[in-house]
């Protein structure tokens, strides 16, 4: 199932579903790569509201593209992750290093918003 992305703005939105798979992940990273070129993006934020559970897979997926972004002149920004996931991913050792993160999308747009140069 292909991740929804949307446009707002300078700014690209894709918000993960509970099923997305290992292939899913592959094909959201080259999509957003592409619209990042095609729509000149400065940000991207990806909405994991909807996970339950983030395996190792989609934990380096999601470092991968926010390194990527960031090399195309995109910042990235992870929305939504519940108390569970946070919870599971200290406790399986996954890290987000250098990765921002926020609550939800409302504050994941402002963070981008008071980038330098934003």
């Amino acid at each position: 199932m292909a991740v929804p992305i949307l446009k707002q703005g300078d700014y690209l939105i894709a918000t993960i579903q509970p099923e997305m798979t290992d292939s899913d992940a592959v094909h959201l990273r080259d999509d957003l790569m592409r619209r990042i070129g095609v729509y000149r993006s400065r940000g991207v934020i990806v909405d994991i509201t909807s996970l339950d559970v983030m395996d190792s897979f989609a934990a380096r997926s999601l470092r991968t593209i926010a390194h990527m972004a960031l090399l195309r002149g995109a910042d990235t920004v992870v929305v939504g992750m519940q108390p569970e996931v946070a919870f599971a991913m200290v406790q399986l050792g996954l890290r987000f290093e250098d990765v921002h993160t926020a609550l939800d999308l409302e504050e994941g747009l402002a963070f981008l918003d008071l980038r330098p140069g934003a």
